[in-house]
């Protein structure tokens, strides 16, 4: 290969060439042409590239010996071809193709060369039909990123959290089909579209460092779409009025991000158990707002027998990292990432909050490490409250390769009504 042209334009989108001759077995040139575009950015107040080129034939005799000036015409047939029109009268004039690195398509980098209109791939070359796939890799095969769609068919009235798209998601795409309103927040908590109670204006926003494109039609249909890369979390939201029927959204993420999920809902084809494999965390927090007051001594569950019974009484049993810890009221409130599920009879979340009911760390769960945990789900009586309550005498252990082999077992020796008999125990 040969070196690189001169960019066909001094700033703007233009075409660079180099071309290769190669020698064939007999003695034949033959010549192979690369092109190349190149993108420098024009100063602001800039003259557009076609407008120069039909002024080049301001004031020159043209046609019957008449002289006029030129300003481009849209409506030509070819996109490469210099159609002007005449300033002052009702007539337009071809003067042959436009000059390498014309834009011509509404394709971002898309350039005329030797007549042709031609788009770039991700490689940018002109013509290469390279496409990046939906992990932004050029010429890949989405195999470098892991694929999360799922399905929100909940929430009340007002505003609902649907999902936490974390930082570095790619591709991402939400649509919603219904009277409500999908709604995002930044990583910071506010809100960019739909926020506060206020409908905003379908279009093109700037978010997370990235393009988002909001559209919305008369008949209640909603979608965003984000290219990404994401540089930072974000909360998305349904203001709710009507009935959910369900608001499907999916994104990319590498996979070291991936295992840092949190607060996303599992894949509606994932109900069962999961595992996540962590590779790193966030760094834990601790708030000591309202620290105990006088607390007596804890009753901690232990033993295979109780291990067994719980195991099969409780609505979740999970391994977890303890991630931050805070006081509120007479309650203390646990933030955790599910690392991996043994058993749960509803959907559980990658991050969740557990809930005991005392400020007298009973049981005591220590920020960053890993437990195995069995709870269960409280829902108070008119229904308004739904959290995972980590009771005094729940069956919680610091997590150990060990234990983990003890409670695999458990499983198959629980029935419909509880566990079976003691004498059947192993472990």
């Amino acid at each position: 290969w040969g070196g690189w042209s001169v960019c066909s334009r001094s700033c703007g989108s233009g075409a660079s060439v180099r071309t290769r001759t190669c020698i064939t077995r007999s003695i034949l040139l033959e010549m192979t042409i690369c092109v190349s575009v190149c993108v420098q950015e024009c100063p602001s107040g800039s003259e557009d590239f076609r407008d120069m080129q039909c002024a080049a034939f301001n004031d020159r005799p043209l046609v019957a010996g008449n002289s006029f000036r030129w300003t481009t015409f849209h409506g030509g047939s070819n996109p490469c071809e210099l159609s002007c029109l005449a300033l002052g009268h009702n007539f337009y004039y071809n003067f042959g193709r436009v000059l390498d690195g014309t834009a011509c398509s509404k394709e971002p980098g898309a350039v005329c060369v030797n007549g042709r209109c031609l788009e770039p791939g991700c490689d940018s070359i002109l013509g290469s039909k390279q496409q990046e796939d939906a992990c932004m890799v050029c010429g890949g095969h989405n195999s470098t990123c892991l694929h999360h769609k799922s399905v929100y068919q909940r929430g009340p009235f007002g505003y609902n959290e649907v999902a936490m798209i974390p930082a570095g998601a790619t591709h991402i795409r939400v649509t919603d089909n219904s009277r409500n309103y999908l709604a995002l927040q930044n990583g910071r908590s506010q809100f960019v579209i739909n926020g506060n109670w206020k409908i905003s204006v379908p279009g093109e926003y700037n978010v997370a460092g990235t393009k988002l494109l909001y559209r919305r039609s008369a008949d209640t249909w909603e979608s965003f779409e984000v290219p990404g890369p994401t540089k930072e979390d974000l909360h998305l939201m349904v203001l709710s009025t009507d009935r959910n029927p369900g608001i499907e959204y999916e994104y990319w993420l590498p996979p070291d991000q991936a295992s840092q999920q949190s607060f996303g809902y599992l894949p509606v084809f994932s109900y069962g158990v999961f595992t996540v494999n962590v590779m790193s965390v966030h760094v834990p927090y601790f708030c000591s707002a309202h620290p105990p007051g006088h607390c007596g001594k804890c009753h901690r569950a232990k033993g295979r027998r109780e291990r067994q019974r719980q195991y099969c009484q409780k609505d979740f049993v999970f391994r977890a990292r303890v991630l931050g810890k805070l006081y509120r009221g007479e309650e203390t409130r646990y933030d955790v990432q599910i690392i991996h599920t043994y058993r749960n009879r509803f959907r559980l979340e990658h991050r969740e909050f557990l809930w005991v009911p005392n400020t007298c760390d009973c049981p005591q769960l220590v920020v960053g490490r890993q437990y195995i945990l069995m709870v269960r789900r409280h829902i108070n009586y008119e229904r308004t409250l739904n959290r995972i309550l980590l009771e005094e005498d729940s069956y919680v252990v610091p997590y150990r390769p060990r234990e983990d082999e003890q409670v695999r077992p458990l499983e198959r020796l629980c029935s419909n009504t509880g566990p079976k008999q003691p004498a059947e125990l192993r472990g």
